[in-house]
């Protein structure tokens, strides 16, 4: 057995979703509770999901995987979806990747993602897109929908960064930028006809709010506490649309969504993660 081989089990209904991960290293276990409510097991959609990953000796490094359906008795409907991607660093300094994705129920199409930095000029850039397939499973019709750049800077021993970023297809352009001051870190997204800033500021080893500001008017608010060395608590108000908490307690994660409606707190979401390391 490849130490690196992963194998995963997930299953999904409309009010739980229930996934195991195993591998040599480690066990994950999922739970979510929507309304309090499980519907029948037969409401379940369980896939299988396998990974690997290796190092060719051109110094190529290769991760792929594949999921499948458990449920089906179709051999034709096992497969679902089946990625691969080898990224190679050249010169000590340049990082290039490329993933391409399958939907075995779409196979007209391939998606493709191309991540590329220069660690030396601090510059990252992402391209999303995807290729049409012919009946040789030929690529063709390669078109690109989402481009970005990630640019950092130093500034008197403070981070800066600007990251442009362009949908092409829904033609939207935006920027975002970070500027990081030791305790305080400021994030602004801009775009034509939104900006949101988010002020993150650490009030001491424990604790840290952040306020985030939408041109709107919208206003959420999130607090930050480090409960030990391997526990901490986030919780998100959305005034009028929800509260999320999320605990982390070493191996534990437990996320609770509560809805707001009417300033009533209704339909809560539980999920709770479990890693177990052996």
């Amino acid at each position: 057995m490849n130490l690196l081989s992963t194998t995963t089990l997930t299953m999904t209904t409309n009010t739980l979703t229930f996934l195991v991960v195993c591998t040599f290293y480690y066990i994950t276990f999922q739970i979510t509770i929507r309304d309090g409510n499980f519907t029948d097991i037969d409401g379940l959609d369980p896939t299988i999901t396998w990974e690997n990953s290796n190092v060719l000796s051109n110094d190529v490094a290769l991760q792929y995987g594949i999921d499948l359906s458990a449920r089906t008795t179709n051999l034709a409907s096992l497969p679902r979806r089946m990625w691969g991607r080898a990224s190679r660093v050249f010169a000590n300094r340049y990082a290039l990747s490329a993933r391409l994705d399958v939907d075995f129920q779409s196979m007209d199409r391939v998606d493709f993602e191309i991540d590329g930095e220069d660690d030396e000029t601090d510059i990252k850039m992402r391209v999303l897109g995807r290729a049409g397939t012919s009946s040789s499973f030929l690529l063709s019709g390669t078109s690109v929908g989402h481009v970005e750049f990630t640019k950092g800077f130093d500034n008197n021993g403070n981070r800066v960064t600007v990251n442009p970023r362009y949908n092409v297809d829904y033609q939207h352009a935006d920027v975002v930028v970070t500027y990081d001051a030791d305790d305080t870190l400021i994030k602004v997204t801009a775009s034509r006809n939104d900006q949101v800033v988010t002020i993150s500021q650490k009030i001491n080893e424990e604790n840290m709010i952040s306020p985030t500001i939408g041109r709107d008017g919208s206003l959420s608010l999130a607090w930050d506490r480090k409960l030990g060395d391997s526990s901490s608590i986030r919780t998100t108000l959305n005034p009028n649309r929800s509260i999320d908490v999320e605990w982390r307690d070493a191996a534990w994660t437990a996320n609770v969504n509560f809805p707001m409606e009417e300033n009533d707190l209704r339909g809560a979401t539980v999920h709770i993660k479990r890693d177990i390391k052996f």
